[in-house]
């Protein structure tokens, strides 16, 4: 295995972090409200760092996510690369590929996945679709939406298509997410049976790695205020108990990045990651959850100020453990998975 990223990886990663740090402060995101910042969606776009997915592959967005991560910056990079440009890139048609794969890189189109969909939405014989997908994130932003049928074939269907609709959800991260309604609403086949797993365990991986960020942020922001509050006439970072703390913090930050580290890679060179894709959400789902709080604790009094920055990286870490399906539900997943000899012998181990 060799996770060091390769000359364009870093350099990719080395823009978006410039980008992030400069545009997602805290005084532009506390005025973006729950919605997205157009202007930093602009400068990604214009940068290049959407189209480059194609390029860098999915270790390579990972390391981009991370950058957002650890702003915690409001814009649909995620939702589109992983339920757009990747997943159209690996299985659309030629047709399908000329047509998307430009606006989705130049940031015209913006797309999102109806992920998990739990069988609530089907399709007709003629690739019409009926049903709901009560939370999709950033659907507000989004001019198309990958949806997986009750019979896990992939959909794509455009948000101004007859038969759509949408409205607004307010979730605990300011997603601009939303409730997505289809009632005989035509979409286009993507991909054939593998499509699902393939496009749900590169999703899996790529919000664990966002997760890696807002963790990192969430710590870098408590390194910094105990190194510099004072109690008893020495800073806060000496004593014991905050330093186990945020030590445990550090630990669980890097096992969700080593994991999202691993399944990207293999996904990338065409090995079996399923499991390990499934390993990394659940590290990212438990472990963010008790990063982000250790985070929002080590600030004391001061986490508890819904104004400060530290309680954005609090509440992306929460949203993104629910939305990974919650640690228990993936250990479910991953205990049935791992009991299953005859999908440890095929490819999608």
């Amino acid at each position: 295995m060799d996770f060091q990223p390769n000359e364009d990886q870093a350099a990719a990663a080395g823009l978006a972090a410039r980008i992030f740090r400069d545009l997602a402060t805290h005084e532009r995101l506390a005025a973006a409200g729950t919605g997205s910042d157009a202007e930093l969606w602009k400068a990604l776009t214009t940068a290049g760092l959407t189209a480059a997915v194609e390029d860098v592959g999915l270790l390579g967005l990972v390391l981009l996510l991370e950058e957002q991560g650890r702003t915690t910056a409001q814009v649909p990079y995620a939702a589109t690369c992983v339920y757009g440009i990747l997943p159209v890139a690996a299985h659309g048609s030629a047709e399908q590929r000329a047509r998307l794969l430009p606006a989705l890189g130049s940031g015209e189109a913006v797309a999102t996945g109806a992920f998990p969909a739990r069988g609530r939405i089907t399709a007709s014989p003629e690739g019409r679709l009926t049903g709901t997908a009560p939370v999709v994130p950033w659907l507000r932003d989004a001019t198309h939406v990958l949806v997986p049928d009750a019979d896990r074939a992939l959909w794509l269907v455009r948000t101004d298509a007859g038969g759509v609709r949408t409205s607004a959800v307010e979730t605990t991260a300011p997603w601009a997410a939303g409730r997505l309604t289809l009632t005989g609403a035509r979409a286009e086949r993507l991909g054939d049976g593998r499509a699902h797993d393939e496009v749900l365990a590169a999703a899996r991986t790529a919000f664990a790695g966002l997760q890696a960020g807002v963790c990192a942020g969430s710590l870098a922001r408590a390194v910094e205020h105990t190194s510099s509050r004072e109690q008893f006439g020495r800073p806060l970072s000496t004593n014991q108990g905050v330093m186990l703390r945020a030590a445990d913090a550090y630990m669980d930050t890097e096992a969700i990045r080593v994991t999202a580290y691993e399944a990207a890679w293999r996904m990338d060179e065409g090995l079996p990651a399923r499991g390990h894709a499934l390993t990394a959400a659940w590290w990212a789902s438990e472990a963010g959850k008790r990063v982000v709080h250790a985070g929002q604790h080590l600030h004391g009094g001061t986490g508890a100020d819904l104004d400060h920055p530290v309680h954005r990286h609090f509440l992306w870490g929460r949203q993104l453990d629910a939305y990974l399906g919650c640690g228990s539900e993936l250990l479910a997943e991953l205990g049935a998975f791992l009991s299953d000899d005859s999908a440890l012998e095929g490819d999608d181990a």
